[in-house]
């Protein structure tokens, strides 16, 4: 097991509790981080409708409904689902590692994580920004991160 997969076995947050717009996928997941995360991406932007908010969950993840789950491989290390009744997008999920994000919609009990990092910065369009100060990533950034920890693109 390489150092990024077992350091991605960790889970030191909240157990968090949500479901879909329809109640039909429900979601139980340790949150990984004590933040949410952002994604600029233009996939991740053209799949949400502006940035991605999430939740990572790098283990300890439950998923009830999964006959409803619907998955699309975005790229070669990655997947989304969303629920196939109401069609809300649920989560993304790095394949190396097995990790999820979550989107922070979905979960009633994140009201006290604030925003602690930004990704894909450099692909983030000029109609929004948040407040909140952050880490900021820009593509190439979290892509040589990546590499270095020894994941191939």
């Amino acid at each position: 097991m390489s150092e990024a997969q077992s350091s991605a076995s960790k889970s030191n947050g909240p157990r968090l509790n949500g479901h879909c717009l329809c109640g039909a996928v429900t979601i139980s997941a340790v949150s990984t981080k004590p933040h949410l995360e952002a994604c600029h991406c233009e996939m991740c932007r053209r799949w949400c409708g502006s940035a991605y908010l999430a939740v990572q969950s790098d283990s300890d993840v439950s998923i009830s409904g999964e006959e409803h789950v619907r998955r699309y491989q975005s790229s070669a290390w990655a997947e989304r689902g969303f629920c196939s009744k109401c069609g809300s997008n649920l989560f993304y999920r790095f394949l190396p590692t097995d990790s999820y994000s979550f989107l922070a919609g979905l979960f009633d009990d994140v009201d006290g994580m604030m925003l602690g990092e930004e990704i894909f910065v450099d692909e983030q369009p000029p109609y929004y920004s948040f407040s909140q100060d952050t880490v900021r990533k820009t593509g190439p950034e979290l892509i040589a991160e990546a590499k270095e920890a020894g994941f191939e693109f």
